[in-house]
């Protein structure tokens, strides 16, 4: 019963394949920062301030080049801008690695820009593969398998660099990046669903209609949880390496990346998604007091249980949500600014822990990033709340119809993620139209007799079908 909706999910066409393509794409992306990294500090002879320069660029770079990308992904179409980026790429790895240190800054930029975007078509495709009904697990799905790239790909990095050399490195990058935009491009997964306009239509959707603030609200929590968790990191070392306790620093990331994994894996089985800042906010709370488990390695694993559980079901709420609000014809650039929000946060929570740690000490690293990730929370807070004054209540369903439209309700474009559809129709079959309410004729006066129907007038007949004649949910 547990696994009943990941073996419907992973039932549904092309999903199997697209996960496994997406995994696989995200390794060599996941090695980039660590050989880079060290490609700076040993083949450059730079310091790690030089090193995070040259990863901020990078990151500035992508997180421009993101949105831009997936743009061109809704008005092109996926293909095109898989040959550009992989191509762009590919050729950035191969003139990086023998490149000096002041030329590298601004082509570790342009790089970034034109990054391959196997994050967010991903996810844009999974909202056009999947009806509502499973759009959650699906996106805990991608969460789970996004972790497991980024377990593999650093380690890989790290044994490749640290064998062969740093610049063999950054060849075997170059090569990953081609197989990886070689194998979407053959896999070319729809970022459209068959029921909507596709990209040929050549339908525009104005930023007006869908940039507004629930949706940044969206962006908000997205890039506060990847700040807090890229604190984390920086904590966890500094905890460890100041108790002497640096050779389980491992063990403890591992853990933590586990008690995501098992988190992430459980959201997806619910069937009532819940808004991504009332899972984000217990996560930025429950980090604050990690640090007081510092003089005790498997005291500092469990401390991060809580927290952990809910980073992947985070990420998950925040991609369900921004796939049902934001039109079809707009969703490329709308998950490009969804990565653009991780990377942001993910560059900010290291120098912001490592702030703190310089000036208080190293417990203080988790307090300083869930502080700031609660005062986020704080921020958004309204615009959670005006939307759920703003959101009329759902009028009561049919006793005809037991099933629900995969056309959205009300509570579909909210920050939240709202309650799936009891059955779906599949993504491949376009919603029927609406069917009109029937509105029952008043009852005759007492006074008055019932009206009677002439005689060559046949009595009105019920509709051939039933189902047809259903009351919907509004869209």
């Amino acid at each position: 019963m547990l696994l009943t909706p990941y073996r419907e999910t992973l039932a549904l066409p092309k999903i199997p394949s697209l996960l496994v393509v997406a995994t696989l794409a995200r390794i060599p992306i996941a090695a980039a920062t660590v050989v880079l990294t060290l490609h700076v500090v040993t083949d450059l002879g730079r310091g790690y301030g030089a090193a995070g320069l040259v990863g901020a660029a990078a990151t500035i770079g992508g997180s421009f080049g993101a949105p831009v990308m997936g743009r061109l992904v809704d008005r092109r179409g996926l293909r095109p801008v898989l040959v550009l980026t992989t191509v762009a790429e590919v050729i950035y790895w191969l003139v990086a690695q023998s490149l000096p240190y002041w030329a590298l800054l601004p082509v570790a930029a342009i790089g970034g820009f034109l990054a391959l975007p196997a994050f967010s078509v991903a996810r844009q495709s999974i909202a056009a593969l999947t009806p509502e009904s499973h759009r959650l697990p699906a996106f805990a799905l991608d969460s789970i398998t996004t972790e497991m790239s980024f377990m593999a790909g650093p380690a890989l990095g790290v044994i490749i660099a640290t064998t062969a050399g740093t610049r063999t490195a950054m060849v075997a990058l170059a090569a990953g990046i081609f197989l990886a935009g070689l194998g979407l491009w053959l896999l070319n997964p729809p970022t459209r669903a068959a029921h909507e306009a596709p990209v040929s239509s050549g339908e525009r959707v104005p930023r007006s209609s869908w940039l507004k603030p629930r949706f940044v609200a969206i962006l908000a929590v997205t890039m506060a949880a990847t700040l807090v968790l890229s604190g984390t990191d920086v904590a966890v070392v500094a905890v460890l390496r100041d108790s002497g306790q640096v050779a389980w620093t491992g063990a403890v990331l591992s853990l933590w990346a586990l008690f995501s994994l098992i988190g992430g894996f459980a959201y997806g089985t619910v069937r009532r998604g819940v808004p991504a800042l009332a899972l984000f906010a217990p996560m930025a709370l429950l980090t604050i007091p990690v640090g007081l488990g510092g003089n005790h390695w498997w005291l500092l694993a469990l401390l991060l249980i809580p927290a952990g559980a809910l980073c992947a079901p985070t990420i998950t709420a925040s991609s369900d949500a921004i796939s049902r609000m934001i039109p079809a014809a707009a969703r490329g650039e709308a998950m490009g600014l969804h990565n653009s929000a991780l990377t942001v946060g993910v560059a900010l929570g290291g120098p912001i822990a490592g702030l703190a740690i310089d000036t208080f000490g190293p417990a203080w690293g988790f307090t300083a990033v869930g502080t700031v990730g609660l005062l986020v929370a704080l921020l958004v807070l309204p615009a959670e709340l005006r939307r759920r004054r703003d959101t009329p209540p759902l009028p009561p369903t049919s006793p005809l119809s037991p099933t629900s439209p995969l056309s959205p309700t009300p509570a579909a474009a909210s920050l939240s993620s709202p309650t799936p559809a009891a059955t779906s129709l599949s993504a491949a079959e376009p919603s029927p139209s609406a069917a009109a309410p029937v509105t029952p004729p008043a009852p005759p006066a007492a006074d008055e007799a019932p009206p009677t129907a002439p005689a060559d007038e046949a009595p009105p007949t019920a509709p051939a079908d039933p189902a047809r004649a259903d009351v919907r949910l509004p869209s």
